[in-house]
């Protein structure tokens, strides 16, 4: 359900000393703040593989044709102290064609926002210069948004700052696995004794009738002369997909889906190359059977994909394959891992958290697309309700 976000009696936000704010709209132009977006990435709340400037510039190289690039540099003292990336999206809606201001996400993770430490104020800054800015977009869709602990709200502070009222909503749920602070052993008591007793079972049945490897790829980067993306094993990967059920499906965005293969085999590089790639593979007598991709920074991992091959299918596999990924986890002392949304059994069944992201909307008064689209979302909002009330009753 979204709720407006009124006005609040928080204290003002402390903006920085002479802060101002530089609009970059090229990729070209853009390049010369790389340094300033590397040294701000490790003060990101969330920071991961998707924040990096590489990221960026290769999505935008393969998706951004019919999108406009508008990166928010905000300065103090003619310092870089964050960065908001921004873009515009033609969206269809049932009212039309709708122009969105958003974040150049897309969903392929899990949180976004600003790069570096004060989101608050870079927000403001942000939505400030917008205000003050040529208006090219019908309506305000902040996706992906994170409330951290003492922070009170950056995104939605931020906006009601600035005086936009609004709208504001859950938006995706992820499972989450919480590493640190205890080890495998407890981990894995915590877990319920029939899943204990079926990931036990399906580890030692493999073990007992194959000729069992696991594989773990992790480069550490080229700045310590380690950045191998191990191609034989990515390839290990695609082939494990095409032979699941990703294989089949003529929609979506698995690694072994043309419309976005040569993207992802990129970011596969530029991943090995930051030392943000994490590979588990599973072979069963030298044949690859099952697979986790994950983007890792420092110590927090995001699980992009995962298969198997349906040929392995009633062997647990899968389940298998998690269970030594999370006990070689706890063993290299990563933090967390994010399994993605999706609330799937077996997510369920290894997961210690559900966290929640968070979506922004803001319509213009002036933008008649935007009013529609919030009109619309109005209408359909009330028919849910009255049919869970007749449903009730």
């Amino acid at each position: 359900m979204r709720e407006p976000m009124w006005e609040t009696n928080e204290q003002p936000l402390q903006v920085p000393w002479m802060a101002d704010v530089v609009e970059i709209n090229d990729l070209e132009e853009l390049e010369q703040y790389r340094l300033a977006w590397n040294a701000l990435l490790p003060q990101t709340p969330r920071a991961s593989f998707f924040h990096t400037f590489d990221w960026l510039k290769t999505y935008w190289l393969f998706f951004g044709r019919e999108q406009r690039l508008r990166v928010l540099v905000v300065r103090s003292e003619g310092k870089p102290i964050g960065i908001v990336p921004l873009c515009v999206r033609t969206d269809h809606f049932h009212v039309g064609n709708v122009r969105v201001l958003t974040y150049p996400l897309n969903d392929w993770g899990t949180w976004y926002g600003p790069i570096g430490p004060d989101s608050s104020a870079c927000m403001f800054m942000a939505m400030k210069h917008l205000q003050e800015t040529p208006r090219d977009w019908d309506m305000l869709d902040l996706r992906w948004s994170c409330t951290e602990p003492g922070q009170n709200d950056p995104t939605g502070r931020a906006l009601r700052a600035t005086g936009w009222q609004a709208e504001r909503c859950d938006y995706q749920q992820t499972s989450i696995v919480q590493l640190e602070g205890t080890d495998w052993e407890t981990y894995r008591a915590g877990l319920s004794k029939k899943w204990r007793h079926e990931l036990g079972r399906s580890q030692r049945g493999l073990e007992r009738d194959f000729q069992v490897r696991v594989e773990r790829h992790r480069p550490r980067g080229a700045n310590q002369d380690d950045s191998n993306p191990r191609w034989d094993l990515y390839d290990n990967c695609l082939d494990i997909a095409e032979q699941s059920w990703q294989g089949e499906s003529t929609t979506g965005n698995t690694l072994s889906h043309g419309h976005v293969r040569e993207f992802l085999r990129e970011c596969h590089r530029l991943a090995a190359k930051l030392g943000m790639l994490d590979m588990l593979i599973l072979k069963l007598d030298d044949q690859p059977a099952a697979f986790q991709y994950n983007y890792c920074f420092e110590g927090k991992l995001f699980g992009l994909r995962m298969g198997f091959d349906r040929g392995f299918a009633k062997r647990g596999v899968g389940k298998a394959l998690m269970g030594w990924l999370l006990e070689d986890s706890f063993a290299r002392g990563d933090r967390v891992i994010d399994m993605g949304i999706g609330d799937y059994d077996f997510k369920r069944r290894f997961r210690t958290d559900v966290e929640t992201s968070q979506r922004y909307l803001y319509y213009p008064w002036q933008a008649w697309r935007g009013q529609s689209v919030r009109l619309s979302h109005w209408i359909k909002s009330c028919w849910t309700t009255e049919k869970k009330v007749a449903v009730k009753a």
